[in-house]
């Protein structure tokens, strides 16, 4: 009940209003998000390269609302982008399609995403799409495979283990050179697309992990790039400890290499967990989101976690 209902917060333009409006709640919202700024970011990612950690960039937003708003978020992106080459940091960026024109015009979209995987091949760097809820699942595949068949190998793509499509989708997709990053999902979804029990999601994520494994192994085990830009294959994005420890294992016992399997995990949350892992020779990528659009985001993980919220509560009695 609480998720959901936090879930529908995450969309009202009412609720936006009123939080943003608070002086405290960009002081919670900080721990998940690295600040407004590009220089913000490229300061953050910074201090995960100096503990060997790489990262992946969100330039924060999504259903823009004009195609000028969606070509601007595109110019951001560029030029976040080119902040990475020219501060030689570990990272890449990740994007969300309705940031840039997904629900006002397919077309505009398509060519705006275009514009980001040249600039990112231009500048030896990697795109990860973001999945968004199930109505624009088919668009953003059919983007994605569009940007592929047009030469663009610096593309990947982010699935969600509990939607029932996703085992069809990723054999489909590691059979076409697909690169993930797999994820159980965080949004509010009909219990005919999605397991609406969690140990079903956490089942499926584990049998993805297999399959995304086994793919790897046998197709030469790709590691993470010497700069840290390009993942491998499979890359777990969870903190939950058991789906990375079953990931870790099944690996081990297929003999695929550390660097063939990455673990993503957001900004802010379980660094114990990031800092072990880095040590453990395993790579280990951080999403770093910013931006003034912060409110969905932030919402969006005070939801994944009761904790959270009582972070946020304590944040409000602190003025």
């Amino acid at each position: 009940m609480l998720r959901s209902f936090l879930i529908y917060l995450s969309k009202a333009e009412w609720a936006q209003r009123m939080v943003t409006g608070w002086k405290f709640a960009w002081r919670a919202a900080s721990r998940f998000v690295a600040g407004e700024t590009i220089d913000d970011a490229v300061r953050a990612v910074r201090e995960l390269n100096a503990k060997g950690i790489n990262a992946t960039l969100d330039h924060l937003g999504e259903h823009t609302s004009t195609p000028g708003e969606a070509r601007q978020s595109t110019e951001d992106i560029l030029a976040l982008l080119d902040a990475i080459g020219c501060c030689a940091v570990r990272a890449n960026v990740s994007i969300k399609l309705t940031q840039i024109g997904l629900a006002l015009d397919p077309e505009l979209c398509a060519a705006n995403a275009e514009k980001i995987a040249a600039k990112a091949r231009d500048n030896q760097n990697y795109v990860r799409i973001d999945m968004e809820d199930t109505p624009w699942t088919d668009q953003t595949i059919a983007i994605f495979r569009g940007l592929r068949a047009k030469g663009y190998d610096n593309v990947g793509l982010v699935v969600q283990s509990y939607l029932f499509r996703t085992e069809a989708d990723v054999r489909a997709l590691l059979a076409e050179g697909t690169r993930f990053r797999l994820v159980k999902g965080a949004y509010k979804e009909p219990p005919e697309l999605a397991y609406p029990k969690k140990a079903d999601v956490d089942a499926n994520f584990d049998l993805l992990t297999k399959i995304m494994v086994d793919y790897a192994r046998e197709n030469s085990a790709p590691a993470v790039s010497e700069d840290g830009r390009i993942p491998p294959i499979p890359a777990l994005g969870t903190h939950d400890p058991n789906r990375i420890d079953f990931g870790i294992q099944y690996a081990q016992k297929v003999g695929l290499p550390k660097e063939a399997i990455e673990v993503q995990m957001l900004y802010g949350i379980r660094r114990d967990l990031q800092d072990r892992l880095a040590k453990d020779g395993y790579p280990v990528r951080i999403y770093v989101p910013y931006g003034t659009h912060w409110y969905p985001y932030f919402v969006r993980r005070l939801a994944e976690r009761p904790a959270n919220v009582w972070f946020f509560i304590s944040n409000f009695f602190k003025g």
